[in-house]
Formats: C-alpha cells, structure tokens, sequence
C-alpha cells in the first residue's frame, strides 16, 4: 500500500478595509499563511499587477519556490546517498506565467538555475545527472502540468 501524507495550511484574508469586498477596489489582496507548530507566518498578497502589495510573497512566488525547494531538497539527498559533498546551493528560478483575456492564465515555463559548488571535481558529471533524478522525485514538480527546465551550473570548490 502506498504512504499517504496529509498537510493543511491555514489562508486568513487580512485585506478587508472595512467594507469588504464591495467594490474591486475596496480592499486589500493581503493575507497571512500559517500552518500549526509552525512559529513563523508568511505575509501574501496578489501580484501587484492584480492590485497586490509587491513588499509580500505572491502565489505565483510561493509556486516558484515551492519547485525550487522541493528540487533543491531531492538533489542533497541524492548528492548525499552517492557521495557528493555538496558545499553550496544557491537556486535563482525563474517562470513566467501567461494571462489570457479573460484573465485566466497558466505557467507557460519554469527554469531552475542552481550554481552548486561541490567538493570532489571528479563528480562534476554525476553530480549534473542528479538534476533529472531529482526532477523525477520531485513531489510538486510531479504534481503539475508545465514542464520543468534545469540550466545549473556545478563547480568544484
């Protein structure tokens, strides 16, 4: 039988600036995510081309790093397990989401750009494979529709 695992998170729109959501422009995209025996909340809002507060993370952020993460995450595992000492991992992802006209819209790319500095230069090429067995573990990235590009870079340090 397959693991099962639950998660819940907890989403309270803060942006209510006294009438509610009258009028489009009457309140605020605000709101804090939490989630049990976590200590810290994370402060959200709409991306601030759909009238948010560009100082909070937006969903489409939260997306982003979710991908990134959970790669990251799945590659020091698996440098771990074979054998590479991985020194540093310093992720700057990039997606670009397209908006239809009727303002739906959907991720059309994600690219994940790791500079990893390891400490044996003879790994360099293994440590590069691992990217496509972490993108195949990857829970969230196997949870979603748009396809999911690696431009690393591994050095020795």
């Amino acid at each position: 039988m397959a693991k099962e695992h639950q998660y819940y998170i907890q989403t309270e729109w803060t942006g209510n600036l006294g009438s509610g959501t009258l009028d489009y422009r009457a309140y605020k995209r605000d709101h804090i995510i939490s989630a049990k025996e976590k200590s810290a909340t994370i402060a959200g809002s709409s991306d601030p081309g759909f009238r948010g507060d560009s100082t909070r993370y937006n969903p489409e952020e939260l997306f982003l790093s979710s991908l990134s993460a959970c790669h990251m995450l799945w590659y020091l595992h698996l440098a771990s397990v074979n054998g590479i000492t991985v020194l540093e991992y310093i992720d700057t992802a990039e997606g670009t989401m397209a908006e239809d006209a009727d303002g739906a819209g959907r991720f059309t790319s994600v690219v994940l750009k790791p500079h990893i500095v390891i400490a044996q230069a003879e790994k360099v090429l293994r440590a590069k494979e691992l990217h496509h067995e972490a993108g195949r573990k990857c829970f969230i990235a196997n949870s979603v529709k748009v396809a999911i590009e690696y431009e690393g870079e591994i050095v020795a340090g």
